[in-house]
């Protein structure tokens, strides 16, 4: 079997997982993006993707994912969702049309600042760490959403989109989700167009579509098992 026929049997049969979920859920398959992670996979897969109808690609590592945004030929919107150190944010910036890991107020006038130097505009989602207990975990209390969303909607070259989350690992990821939705709701009481809710993967997907995601993060569920990098 060829890498590409790989990656489309392996799409078809998440795709297939989604149109489930949406159904079950009651909600337009339209209303989930589906976002392929591509962290650590060659820049060939990504372009096989594209070929297979893929519009949406997510990347967690500066320089890796701007080398592989410069090499990729395909018209795609590129995903950051890893944590973002702010000195990398004026880079990723200037590729990147969706920072999902926004935590903090410098890190998003970093951000500004290198769209308006780009001269593009970046979309922002705020991520939220419902855990707590690591403090090398990327995300922002839930208590201080609403005041880094304010910042975020006012500062120029971003576009406050919403919201993501990563479920903590050995949790039901379902309460954290709704936890996320209710967030969500709050936040969009003031922006309104902070629609979007960034939630599940590849082992947890269903669960984020019956809680209202409009953004699913799915890399290995599509791609495979990851590279074992030397």
């Amino acid at each position: 079997m060829s890498r590409r026929e790989e990656l489309a049997e392996r799409l078809a049969v998440v795709e297939e997982r989604i149109d489930a979920a949406c159904a079950a859920a009651g909600r337009p398959r339209e209303d989930v993006t589906l976002v392929v992670v591509t962290k650590t996979y060659p820049a060939s897969d990504v372009e096989l993707l594209a070929g297979l109808g893929v519009s949406d690609v997510g990347e967690n590592r500066h320089p890796e994912a701007g080398d592989k945004a410069e090499e990729v030929r395909a018209d795609l919107r590129w995903h950051f969702v890893g944590g973002l150190q702010t000195n990398k944010a004026g880079a990723v910036s200037r590729y990147a049309d969706v920072v999902q890991s926004l935590d903090r107020v410098k890190l998003a006038r970093s951000l500004s600042r290198g769209a308006q130097a780009a001269g593009r505009e970046v979309g922002v989602m705020i991520q939220v760490d419902f855990d707590g207990t690591d403090p090398g975990r990327a995300g922002t209390a839930p208590d201080d959403v609403s005041a880094l969303a304010d910042v975020a909607a006012e500062l120029p070259g971003l576009r406050l989109d919403g919201l993501m989350t990563v479920a903590p690992l050995g949790v039901d990821p379902r309460p954290v989700f709704d936890r996320l939705a209710g967030l969500a709701e709050r936040v969009r009481a003031d922006h309104p167009g902070a629609r979007a809710l960034s939630a599940g993967m590849s082992e947890d997907f269903e669960d984020a579509v019956a809680a209202g995601a409009t953004h699913l993060r799915i890399g290995r569920a599509v791609l495979g098992e990851r590279p074992v990098l030397g």
